[in-house]
């Protein structure tokens, strides 16, 4: 019986010729990640089991990037914790204020993960690596303590679902429409600690971008990881980034899959998710008119310098609208620099944006956009979760880049392509 792509990757992590699904095994780690909130519970753990040691400080990455730059006091605890640990073990990735970044924008940025590589991280958005044809799933803080600790992790190997991608974008849909859509169709549980892999030839018109932030969203329908195969384009994206020695593994022609989903990327069209479960999707023109008081453009799901791309394009020569406030966050400093260097900044601030410094803040509301009672965000994020962003009677609706910023200028819920023909 031949194995997925996810299960070769584990099976070779696990010293092991051949996985199945449902089988409980124990992995070496290539990395293991963590934030300002996971991490001082994990070095809590740590501490309190007795441990003296991380395995290799070198496969340790730790990124200051919820709550940062600091919103409170607590918050700069949680961060003086984690220095300290870095200084004691003398960590290499650490990753603060003025050189840090949104923790699943960063990594791949700077070449921390390449293809059939393996790793944890202490937060649920860790499946954005499978984009580069990695295993990467989130974990709990425990598991990344004994991670540090030891370089190894069990699992139970995943069965999988077949996503088989064919055709190419209409003009204004993007990977968020395609991970909207797959969630709509199969719901919040549909891939419950299954591997959602993606395939056919449709993976070959989306950009290494729309491929973070499909794979970034598997776990919003339940999945234990969402994996890409690694063609031209990922190779292009290494190219400069990774310079050690990796592995593009490929799922066998008979390779069992628990269901196969087909989705004709030519058919799709701007999708939102509406309150509040990211499964309860419509087209945006079904629900186009909406009012809303705030947009935020970023996060780990969309804020990379193509989303910062798609929605300039929008907002170039517009206005925000009055009663809407507009916040852009850059996922990084080098999409920061890249986008100044662009006139993107420049585009967003003379349309009435706030332009941010890279954090997670809006998105779990933190700070830099927390809503009040009552209040209504389009976003970019991955979660509409009731009080996700602030007041439990608030709504998050979210979108991609393109219908963000077009619902912006308009004040509600919009399409693009009808903002801008208009």
């Amino acid at each position: 019986m031949g194995m997925t792509m996810t299960q070769k990757i584990l099976a070779a992590h696990a010293g092991l010729p051949h996985v199945a699904a449902g089988q409980l095994i124990e992995g070496k780690l290539d990395l293991i990640l963590g934030n300002d909130i996971t991490t001082p519970v994990a070095i809590t753990e740590f501490d309190k089991a007795g441990l003296t040691q991380v395995f290799d400080r070198e496969k340790v990455a730790l990124v200051m990037d919820h709550y940062t730059p600091c919103k409170d006091i607590q918050a700069a605890q949680l961060c003086a914790a984690v220095r300290a640990f870095v200084k004691r073990f003398n960590i290499t990735h650490f990753y603060d204020v003025g050189d840090m970044g949104v923790e699943h924008a960063l990594l791949p940025e700077k070449g921390l993960i390449a293809p059939g590589e393996a790793m944890i991280g202490a937060d649920s958005h860790t499946c954005t690596y499978g984009a580069l044809g990695a295993f990467s799933t989130g974990v709990g803080s425990t598991d990344m303590a004994a991670g540090m600790a030891t370089g190894l992790s069990w699992f139970k190997v995943p069965s999988a679902i077949k996503v088989t991608l064919t055709g190419i974008f209409r003009p204004y849909v993007s990977g968020k429409d395609v991970i909207l859509h797959l969630i709509g169709l199969i719901g919040v549980d549909g891939a419950r600690y299954q591997s959602l892999e993606f395939a056919g030839e449709g993976v070959a018109a989306l950009s290494m971008d729309d491929r973070f932030t499909i794979a970034n969203m598997a776990i919003e329908a339940g999945a234990k990881n969402g994996i890409f195969p690694v063609d031209e384009k990922t190779r292009a994206y290494l190219d400069g980034r990774v310079t050690r020695p990796w592995t593009a593994y490929e799922a066998d022609d008979d390779a069992v899959y628990e269901r196969e989903v087909v989705i004709d990327l030519s058919t799709l069209q701007p999708t939102v998710s509406m309150p509040h479960l990211p499964s309860n999707t419509k087209t945006v023109g079904e629900v186009a008119g909406l009012p809303i008081d705030q947009v935020v453009i970023g996060s780990c799901t969309n804020g990379r310098l193509e989303d910062m791309r798609q929605a300039a394009e929008i907002l170039r020569g517009r206005k925000v609208a009055k009663q809407v406030r507009c916040i852009v966050i850059p996922a990084t400093q080098q999409v920061m620099l890249d986008a100044t260097n662009e006139g993107l900044v420049q585009v967003f601030i003379e349309a009435g944006c706030a332009v941010s410094t890279p954090t997670c803040g809006p998105c779990l509301g933190g700070h830099m956009g927390v809503m009040a009672e009552g209040e209504r965000a389009v976003a970019t994020t991955n979660r509409n979760f009731v009080g996700r962003m602030g007041h439990v009677q608030s709504e998050v609706i979210l979108a991609s880049p393109a219908v963000a910023a077009a619902s912006a200028v308009m004040g509600c819920v919009a399409d693009p392509a009808a903002l801008v023909q208009g």
